[in-house]
């Protein structure tokens, strides 16, 4: 099985590379206007040294960038700069594994003891994959346990584990799950999970700045992260950190991404399918309905919905969880969007499929939730009302 070679569209091109005539300049100008009317007091809030900003507006992306890489070097943040995504890698993860179900490798309604069968006759082994890619297993820790140096230790947890509530009840938001779904497509596709994606789905999507290991000679474009405190940090690998939270890209892919969401892109018919296919609805929890990793909200939305669906609550908390049946199918009047962050870096992703709209903000260092999807906000809601 292999990933078909991509195409760009004239538009990514044009928007991104091309010279601009001035009525494209014009747009250029003012969507920058909008930008910098949010980004430059939020970093002053926050004490962000560096930002990059990617925007899809009518379909055509466009990427602006603030500050600096690395205080140490001052270093600009440039169209090249690498930045830690966070969760927002699990974005990916969940596209990988409905590429695997598209393509026959795998069934979301599938068991995890399936594919790992040391777990069979374990009450994580009678887990569905659907369950794992939304947060809904019964009730799992945020993070790996500290004390699970590998995979074998890993396989022994879930052996031992048991739900604190029934899967597919309540919506526990973590890092185990959607990793070791991401574990168990690459093993039902025999290919090392970092591989796959490196060198399979990052060039399939016409990614060619986005790494799990970023190489040697792209180390100098990796920004430094910034702690809460100021102190310098990068994410150090750990287990299930590629599945589930080590991607690093710049604005630029990930706008393209962006688009290739909102199926603006000419891609592989199946890689396609696979992407729109992570934009099905498969539970209500609180305010948000829970996509395969992605969450989404009818548009148009209220801010303080938003604010709610991205709140610490939902992400360190227990939510009731309601099982759509039949599960939603995509749609495109949607407010999808998902936070990612690291100790070092903060991460947002939001876009609209009907307006042909959204954003991606990256920034070296962890901000809170609720000024990233507020400053988005801000950006797409005067960006959807400006005449186009």
């Amino acid at each position: 099985m292999k990933f078909k070679a991509f195409s760009l569209t004239a538009t990514a091109v044009f928007a991104l590379n091309a010279p601009m005539s001035h009525a494209a300049d014009t747009t250029q100008d003012s969507i920058k206007r909008t930008v910098d009317a949010a980004i430059q007091p939020l970093m002053a809030k926050d004490g962000i040294h560096g930002v990059a900003v990617g925007i899809v507006v009518a379909g055509k992306p466009y990427v602006y960038n603030y500050g600096v890489a690395s205080t140490e070097t001052n270093k600009p943040v440039t169209r090249d700069t690498l930045f830690e995504l966070g969760s927002i890698s699990k974005t990916f993860t969940a596209t990988l594994a409905s590429y695997a179900q598209v393509s026959g490798d795998l069934s979301l309604s599938d068991t995890t003891s399936k594919y790992l069968p040391v777990l069979q006759g374990s009450p994580f082994g009678n887990v569905k994959l659907v369950n794992l890619g939304t947060h809904t297993p019964g009730g799992l820790p945020l993070q790996v346990p500290d004390d699970i140096h590998n995979n074998d230790e890993l396989m022994q947890y879930f052996k031992a584990w048991q739900p604190s509530c029934a899967p597919g009840t309540c919506r526990t938001y973590a890092n185990p799950g959607i990793g070791t779904l991401g574990l168990i497509t690459a093993k039902s596709m025999g290919q090392d999970f970092t591989a796959l994606m490196d060198q399979r789905m990052f060039p399939a999507l016409g990614l060619k700045n986005s790494y799990i290991d970023v190489p040697t000679a792209r180390m100098p474009d990796y920004a430094q992260g910034y702690r809460k405190d100021g102190a310098p940090i990068r994410m150090a690998p750990g287990v299930l950190s590629a599945e589930a939270y080590g991607v690093k890209s710049t604005a630029a892919d990930m706008t393209r991404f962006m688009q290739a969401n909102m199926n603006l892109l000419q891609l592989d018919a199946k890689l396609q399918r696979a992407i729109t296919d992570t934009h099905t609805g498969y539970f209500k929890a609180g305010v948000l309905t829970q996509d395969l990793i992605w969450e989404q909200y009818a548009y148009p939305v209220a801010l303080k919905t938003l604010l709610a669906g991205n709140s610490s609550s939902m992400a360190l908390k227990a939510t009731p969880a309601v099982e759509i049946k039949p599960p939603l199918a995509p749609r495109s009047n949607v407010w999808i969007n998902k936070t990612g962050s690291t100790n070092g870096f903060g991460a947002y992703v939001a876009f609209v499929p009907e307006e042909q709209l959204g954003i991606v903000l990256l920034a070296n260092k962890n901000f809170p939730n609720e000024d990233r999807v507020a400053a988005a906000y801000k950006i797409l809601t005067a960006l959807a009302e400006a005449p186009r």
